[in-house]
């Protein structure tokens, strides 16, 4: 017990001194420490900026999927997949699954209604024209009044259409806010009338300032009771539902899903043991889809950017090497007065280490201090995640390691008689 004490009072001692040479050294040839630090402090910057972009990223697609789907739906359509399909695949989709109706849409009411709400849904672009204004290639959307409450729709001002309004198939409008600020730039919209296709609407509401999802505005968009939207286009080859568990019934939506699948197969007569012959979408199969592209691009991203580390690494050894050669009479003193071969080992890691280390703490400020900085001015999503920076800071550190000890292995084996004789 009391030799293992001592052993630990002499590393921490023999670990202090070599501590402050190593200090003494990187103070003494400061110009020559930062410059073996600069590839450190850009690869690890660089692997805290890629992993803030990749996590924003996928925070701005996690956004983008509510926004456009809502938190807690779903959706049933003749062909949907969550990422692109090859023509064989759509084409193949095409033969195989059915038609989705309005019939259909009706009739998951009358089967499901009661824990689940639906609403058709289908879009056309068209002008929406107010007095001598015009918003150029808006999406007209024909919804039933409850899709307010499956997409999570939120208004800014006014309200959303009836179920009394839209059996009477009323010309009334919900308008989105680029809508509203290009044909009534300094007037309220509300019971003023807009144009589409001809046919005069009533504004009735305006909808909560959204943004942008996927690189598509969903400000520019106008809500109508769908029944107007089947008069004025017509019902189209197919269409999509949306749905959504009924908040009151607690119901979670997988099962609400279920139940859907269940009352199509039946109107289809679908056989049992066969697959579906339509195409079901929820908010989870976008965000794993999403996630397998985000693990894709970190997989091939992220170790290219570590090479740059690599990179530094091979400095830090050239320097530590030529540091060696400088200080060999040194090295050779220090073995002549009793230093072991780990007392000089330990000196040379140990500088090698703090320089890894300094330019790694100093790479996480600089890539937080960039990110925030992106941020501001491209106002897109950055986020810092303690992952991506601990990968950083470990990979640094390895390379210090790596790096420092062959120098610190050479330095070591010096003979001090030989070493004793350089110049």
């Amino acid at each position: 017990m009391a030799g293992l004490v001592s052993d630990l009072v002499r590393f921490r001692y023999d670990f202090g001194n070599a501590l402050m040479l190593a200090l003494e050294s990187l103070r003494t040839h400061k110009l020559r420490s930062f410059l073996t630090l600069l590839g450190v402090i850009i690869g690890v910057a660089s692997v805290v900026l890629v992993g803030a972009a990749i996590s924003g990223l996928g925070v701005y697609a996690e956004e983008s999927t509510a926004k456009a789907f809502g938190s807690n739906s779903f959706l049933v359509a003749q062909v949907a997949a969550a990422g692109r399909m090859t023509r064989k695949e759509f084409t193949a989709r095409i033969k195989r699954n059915k038609q989705i109706r309005r019939e259909d849409a009706d009739y998951l009411r009358s089967a499901a209604g009661d824990t689940t709400l639906y609403s058709p849904y289908q879009q056309r672009t068209a002008d929406v024209k107010h007095a001598s204004f015009t918003s150029e290639d808006t999406t007209v959307i024909g919804v039933a009044a409850d899709m307010a409450g499956i997409r999570d729709i939120t208004i800014s001002d006014g309200r959303f259409f009836t179920e009394q309004e839209e059996r009477a198939r009323a010309a009334v409008a919900v308008i989105g806010d680029e809508v509203k600020t290009a044909l009534f730039p300094s007037e309220s919209p509300l019971g003023r009338t807009v144009k589409i296709n001809g046919i005069d609407f009533v504004v009735i509401g305006v909808l909560e300032r959204l943004g942008s999802a996927f690189g598509n505005s969903l400000d520019k968009s106008t809500y109508i009771p769908y029944p107007v939207f089947a008069r004025m286009w017509g019902a189209g080859n197919s269409i999509a539902v949306f749905a959504r568990p009924r908040p009151e019934t607690g119901l979670p939506m997988q099962h609400s899903l279920d139940q859907t699948r269940a009352a199509l197969r039946v109107r289809f007569h679908t056989r049992p043991g066969e697959p579906d012959n339509f195409d079901t979408l929820t908010p989870d199969a976008i965000r794993g889809f999403i996630d397998n592209i985000l693990s894709m691009i970190a997989a091939i991203v992220v170790p290219v950017t570590c090479i740059s580390l690599v990179v530094g690494g091979i400095v830090i050894m050239n320097i530590m090497l030529v540091s060696v050669t400088e200080r060999t009479r040194e090295i050779g003193i220090r073995k002549s007065l009793g230093a072991r071969h780990s007392d000089v080992m330990l000196q040379v890691l140990i500088e090698a280490v703090l320089m890894a280390v300094a330019g790694g703490a100093i790479g996480v400020a600089l890539g937080s201090a960039l990110t925030a900085v992106l941020a501001r001015i491209f106002e897109i999503t950055l986020e810092i995640t303690a992952g991506y920076v601990m990968l950083a800071l470990a990979v640094s550190s390895i390379v210090g390691i790596a790096s420092g000890w062959y120098p610190a292995s050479r330095a070591a084996r010096l003979d001090p008689v030989e070493a004793l004789r350089a110049e």
